[in-house]
């Protein structure tokens, strides 16, 4: 009996070992609130419970997407860009979604009271085709103004250029997400709307290259699993979830809190993908690329390891 025991507990470890190794390259474009949920599942334990080791790196969107189809990154948390990326044929899936609203804001000096307000103005933006321009031009079309016609776009790379650029008086107004709605108001400006108030537009996730899906799927499934853990910490504990954010995005508490607050009704429990935010962010990204054809959520999206997770994590029935 002692020697099954022993082969039994040997067994065991040789599995837990197994994945012990399991090292991720996971990319973030920004230190900011929504992407969040894989950097703190690694600092919380989430992927040391499932045998792996991640390393959150700070990543240039257009380069992220090229080391995420050659292998050099194992995961990137955008769903926007990625979206696009995989319209325009590069093969990459969304996996999970753990933002199913943008966080972005549409911020403006002060002499503007309402989003009709800002017809005829100029738009500071990251930049041109992206994720926040859709977001944008969707807030515009939602309080019945065209984007096309009636709002000038500006793409003026990162939220302090932008902020700088509104200061000065270049700009009426700019899109951006949390801490630029804090930091906005400190400098005077005001929050004309809330995106994820609006409509839905999933924003930050899981995505892999199709070479990954076919080759790790126990690997996503498990960080699928973390990420979803990592949801249900930031959701339960403020406190943790806020000193976690100070020392991972190198602000101060003041910040991190703002930033914290402004995205927590954001984060979902399951990691499921919104059905009808992705055809939203389908179809606004088709205009942006002018891809006139038909494109399914299954042509951007693998939700099938999503389901594992799920199921194992007991949120949906076997």
């Amino acid at each position: 009996m002692k020697k099954i025991f022993l082969a039994l507990l040997s067994i065991c470890i040789l599995h837990v070992s197994a994945h012990a190794a399991d090292k991720i390259r996971i990319g973030v474009p920004e230190l900011n609130a929504q992407f969040a949920p894989l950097a703190l599942a690694e600092k919380k334990g989430f992927f040391r419970e499932d045998g792996l080791q991640g390393e959150v790196i700070r990543i240039n969107p257009t380069v992220a997407l090229a080391a995420l189809v050659s292998g050099e990154l194992d995961y990137w948390t955008v769903i926007g860009n990625s979206v696009a990326a995989a319209i325009q044929g590069v093969p990459l899936r969304v996996l999970a979604c753990y933002v199913p609203g943008s966080p972005s804001a549409l911020i403006a000096r002060p002499e503007f009271k309402s989003v009709q307000e800002l017809r005829g103005k100029t738009v500071g933006l990251n930049t041109f085709g992206g994720a926040l321009e859709s977001t944008a031009r969707l807030i515009f079309k939602h309080f019945g103004l065209d984007p096309d016609k009636e709002i000038k776009f500006l793409a003026l790379g990162t939220s302090e250029r932008r902020l700088s650029a509104m200061k000065q008086g270049l700009t009426a107004a700019t899109m951006g997400s949390p801490p630029l709605d804090y930091l906005g108001k400190k400098m005077g400006f005001v929050v004309l709307a809330r995106a994820h108030e609006l409509f839905s537009y999933p924003t930050s996730g899981v995505v892999a290259s199709v070479k990954k899906i076919k080759e790790k799927p126990d690997e996503i499934k498990r960080v699928i699993k973390a990420g979803i853990k990592a949801n249900r910490y930031i959701r339960q504990n403020r406190e943790g979830t806020i000193e976690s954010m100070t020392e991972w995005t190198k602000a101060d508490k003041e910040m991190a809190t703002a930033g914290y607050e402004s995205v927590l009704k954001l984060f979902n429990d399951d990691g499921s993908v919104p059905e009808k935010g992705l055809i939203l962010v389908i179809e606004e990204l088709k205009k942006l690329g002018k891809v006139e054809r038909e494109i399914a959520p299954s042509d951007v999206a693998d939700l099938s390891t999503l389901g594992e997770a799920q199921r194992e994590l007991g949120i949906k029935e076997r």
